[in-house]
């Protein structure tokens, strides 16, 4: 035992548990002691899982929490497995979304980030930054993540913005990085792109206006229908499908555009809807993305008729100056005055918003930079359909992974923001000419010029964050020692709301960079949402705070709760109830501890034996913790969370609490020393492990429950996970046990039936459907007196059935219990006659299974025989009631 265990027993531990003090006074423990760090084992197996970084632009959220237990679940049973474990913490800047909340700020003091200029604003953001990496930290600590801190990142931090510079430029000497004008989401309120992420989705009561636009020689009108006729100011054709007849004489010629006066031509393309509306498009190549496609197509002009703030410029005309919603106003006012516009219907559309800024987004046509994304996909394609890729969890991921990356887009890497990794690429002021360079030095000596000025765009924060498994353990110094012990990381744990944008782009990158897959397994976990399956937002105001679930139930609770609530790709719906029960079987955990431990004085570790002859509850108790045992890491192995926290429950609870603590007072209130030592080492060593299988769950009441255990090291946190051990296998055990935990509550159920108090004796009489049952039932007999307080138990082949006796069938025996002048035949008759009803629907049940040939022919073998075995059983009982029943009649 360690000098601090020897100082704590049982009579330190309060009656109730307090999550507060606990919780503080564990981490400090851990992190003083160095426990989270990886390194400390360079023979052991290494496993990796680098946290997926959130953003610094605020409190984590009860999403952030269940993602990151799941990892801590995962490091710490690996942990204890004996690998050599790092779980890298760090955050990522949030390029928008930081720059946004920074910009906010300096509002409310009736400032921009022009007036601070570029170098100050910064200043201002890393002052941000530093402060809510603050913040998350302390968020770690309180929900008791194992991480090692000693290898944080952040997203522009030296190590990094070095690995991004050499992508960017590898990229571009392949030709995979260009510049080019292209169609993209616009945030007009922080002037500068945003990726499709960034876009949310609302739905809006709008209009639809009908256009007459008139044909140059004056035939007539070609009708086209829009949501935002501002936009026509930039319209530089009216497309029709090239098989409509409506149209097809139509085609080349030329339409007037009205308030412009601008000619534009009537083309055909096949990405017209001939039945849909009128059968006519009209064409904003600037300011719609399939416009500008068709646009490419037919070369049409690009006429952009807005600027960065979504303000009309001067190719709008008179209507230079407006906002493009006064626009809006205006231009159809003048449209109805000039007969144009015939007609206006109510319109609910989905509108797209910057998740940041609220506004609603513009498609611009904008001069950005890119990455040919179709040559980085093929390899990672190549790789998936080898069988040589990442494994999904679960697997019906990949195939939505692999529809996305066989369709990939160009990606639009830049952002007009101060904030983030500037893009290295500089331009001479006196001649224009531009190279992409790892620094302002090495770009000077390319281009053989002073006069440079480096590109104002920053990367999408994606960028970066696409290097995250690699970057964060040295690369690109491959000689890296974290570099080539730690990378490829076993593990991503991650919503599947970002497959698209994170998952897919950093096993890209890592294919291209480092030739590896950048992890072996992705955990897709679903959403947190609220108790009616909504999702969480502002808006709404049902967000969770997991600090405040914490402050008010203990981090242990958050943690079981939010981790075994859902299965892997589903989402989970919280509930306070089902946090207010993890925290009751926390209590109770704590509860049959306490009382463990009070009949464990002066056991110390080395008194621990469990070999020799045992009870039938030992050798049950231990045999049940070793399945357990095996069925959690396999669960764990399976990164099925629901279930292993079910298979947990059911044993700590039922089995371990419910019974085989109640079972051992009889060796520790009795006059056998020998037994009582016995079931001491047996319940030590079983609450031992078993708080080590739910240390990853529950780390800090597991911790402190532990150390006031005979054990033989520092902390939970390193005991060796407990492993599957043949020895303890002890299915005779496990029947008997079945047929006394049956009989008991058999004869509990009757007496709560008839009202007969557990303080009142009664007398029982069992008959044994074979010899076998009856020696269990003879040398088990103490625990069936205690359990059931019989004035007198008689178990017997021959046992003679009563006149009056309430009956029960278990498994291989029948009950009887005289309970002269309490039992009243009819009641007596009516509650077999349910039971019967209940057993010939288990038989029918079974029976169908069984006929079925479809699962006879798929099923395991074990499975047919479990099934056939539950016919004969059911069968048996239903047999004996119905037996009984005529008996009562008779």
């Amino acid at each position: 035992m360690t000098e601090k265990n020897e100082q704590q027993t049982s009579a330190d531990m309060p009656t109730t548990y307090d999550p507060k003090a606990a919780e503080q006074k564990w981490y400090r423990y851990w992190q003083e002691g160095n426990f989270f760090k990886a390194g400390q084992r360079p023979d052991a197996k290494p496993y990796t899982i680098v946290i997926p970084p959130p953003n610094v632009t605020g409190m984590l959220h009860i999403g952030h929490a269940m993602d990151f237990t799941l990892q801590d679940i995962l490091i710490r049973t690996k942990r204890m497995q004996g690998y050599d474990a790092l779980w890298l913490p760090g955050s990522d800047h949030a390029g928008i979304a930081t720059q946004t909340k920074v910009e906010q700020k300096l509002r409310e003091q009736g400032l921009t980030r022009y007036d601070l200029g570029r170098e100050k604003f910064l200043e201002k953001v890393w002052e941000w930054k530093d402060q809510y990496a603050d913040t998350i930290r302390d968020q770690w600590a309180k929900m008791g993540l194992s991480l090692d801190y000693s290898r944080e990142r952040f997203t522009l931090d030296e190590g990094l913005s070095q690995a991004v510079r050499k992508v960017f430029v590898k990229l571009h000497e392949k030709g995979l990085i260009y510049r080019g004008k292209y169609i993209i989401n616009w945030d007009p309120a922080a002037r500068t792109a945003i990726s499709d992420i960034e876009v949310e989705y609302k739905e809006v009561n709008g209009h639809l206006y009908h256009l007459q636009y008139p044909l140059k020689d004056g035939s007539g009108y070609i009708t086209v229908a829009t949501t935002r006729p501002e936009t026509m100011l930039g319209d530089t054709a009216v497309a029709v499908h090239p098989e409509d007849e409506r149209y097809r004489h139509l085609i080349g010629k030329s339409l007037i555009l009205p308030i412009i006066e601008r000619e534009i031509p009537i083309i055909a393309d096949e990405y017209v809807e001939k039945d849909f509306g009128s059968g006519a498009v009209k064409i904003t190549p600037a300011h719609d993305p399939n416009d500008f496609e068709v646009g490419l197509r037919h070369d049409l002009p690009q006429i952009t008729v807005m600027d960065e703030s979504g303000t009309m410029n001067g190719a709008a005309g008179k209507y230079q100056g407006l906002d493009r919603s006064e626009c809006r106003t205006l231009i159809v006012k003048d449209l109805q005055e000039m007969g144009v516009l015939i007609k206006i219907e109510d319109h609910v559309h989905q509108v797209g918003h910057s998740e940041r800024s609220g506004a609603v987004v513009e498609p611009y046509l904008s001069t950005q930079w890119f990455v040919k994304m179709k040559p980085l996909a093929e390899a990672a394609i190549a790789a998936q359909k080898s069988g040589k890729g990442v494994n999904f969890i679960p697997d019906r991921f990949e195939k939505i992974y692999l529809q996305w990356i066989e369709n990939v887009r160009d990606w639009c890497i830049s952002r007009q923001l101060w904030w983030g990794h500037r893009i290295p690429a500089w331009y001479s002021e006196s001649t224009g000419e531009m190279v992409v360079a790892h620094s302002e030095e090495e770009a000077r000596e390319k281009l053989g010029k002073d006069d440079l000025r480096q590109d104002n765009d920053v990367l999408d924060t994606w960028f970066s964050s696409a290097l995250w498994p690699f970057s964060t353990l040295g690369w690109p110094d491959e000689n890296s020692e974290d570099f080539k012990r730690f990378f490829p990381t076993d593990v991503l744990v991650t919503g599947y709301d970002i497959i698209y944008f994170w998952v897919a782009r950093m096993i890209f990158t890592a294919l291209e960079f480092t030739d590896e897959i950048p992890f072996k397994d992705v955990l897709m976990h679903g959403l947190v949402r609220d108790s009616e399956g909504r999702k969480m937002s502002k808006s709404l105001g049902n967000g969770v705070d997991p600090i405040e679930v914490i402050d008010q139930y203990g981090a242990d609770a958050m943690r079981y709760m939010i981790s075994t609530g859902s299965t892997p790709g589903q989402d989970l719906r919280f509930r306070w109830e089902r946090v207010e029960q993890s925290r009751n079987f926390a209590n109770k955990i704590w509860n049959a501890s306490r009382f463990a431990l009070m009949n464990l004085e002066g056991v110390t570790y080395d008194d621990i034996d469990i070999s020799g002859d045992l009870s039938t509850s030992d050798r049950w108790i231990l045999h049940r913790f070793n399945e357990t045992a095996r069925e959690v890491t396999r669960l764990i192995d399976a990164y099925d969370f629901g279930e292993t926290g079910r298979v947990l429950y059911n044993f700590i609870w039922d089995d371990l609490c419910d019974w085989y603590i109640e079972f051992a007072k009889l060796s520790f209130y009795g006059e056998d020393a020998d037994a009582k030592r016995k079931t001491q080492s047996v319940l030590a060593y079983v609450l031992d492990r078993t708080l080590r299988l739910i240390h990853p769950f529950m780390p800090f009441i597991s911790e402190e429950i532990w150390q006031h255990l005979p054990h033989s090291g520092e902390t939970i946190t390193l005991a060796e996970w407990p492993q599957y051990d043949p020895a303890l296998e002890a299915p005779d055990a496990v029947q008997e046990m079945n047929l006394l935990i049956d009989i008991i509550r058999s004869v509990r159920n009757i007496r709560a039936e008839v009202n007969v108090p557990m303080s009142k004796k009664i007398e029982l009489l069992v008959k044994p459907g074979s010899e076998e049952l009856l020696d269990i039932l003879v040398r088990n007999g103490h625990y069936i007196r205690r359990f059931c307080n019989t004035s007198e138990y008689e178990a017997s082949l021959t046992t003679v059935v009563p006149d009056k006796a309430m009956t029960a069938i278990v498994t291989g025996a029948e009950l009887y219990l005289p309970l002269a002048g309490l039992l009243d035949i009819s009641q007596e008759i009516a509650r077999l006659e349910k039971e019967l009803e209940n057993l010939n629907k288990e038989v029918e049940r079974v029976e169908k299974k069984l006929a079925n040939q479809g699962f006879v022919a798929k099923a395991p073998a074990k499975v047919i025989e479990e099934e056939t075995a539950k016919m004969a059983d059911y069968s048996d009982k239903r047999d004996k009631v119905l037996a009984r029943i005529e008996e009562l009649r008779g």
